[in-house]
């Protein structure tokens, strides 16, 4: 049995253990990781945009719906 089938199987609070655990392994590594130069260009002119008001600025919960919807 592979490892993502096994975690498919796996009753929801598990999977959410398996999920916490993964995501304290990726950031505890911090300072292996280093962004590539692209990432910070894209936040910087999503800031030039928002400080031009260009830029719309919406709450979390909305933003996933729009994600949600754009890509069904």
């Amino acid at each position: 049995m592979n490892l993502l089938k096994s975690i498919h199987e796996l009753p929801n609070i598990e999977k959410i253990k398996v999920m916490e655990f993964l995501w304290d392994e990726l950031t505890s590594a911090e300072n292996e990781y280093t962004s590539p130069q692209w990432h910070k260009n894209v936040l910087e002119e999503t800031e030039q945009r928002l400080a031009e008001g260009k830029e719309e600025v919406m709450d979390w919960h909305q933003a996933k719906q729009l994600l949600r919807n754009e890509f069904k």
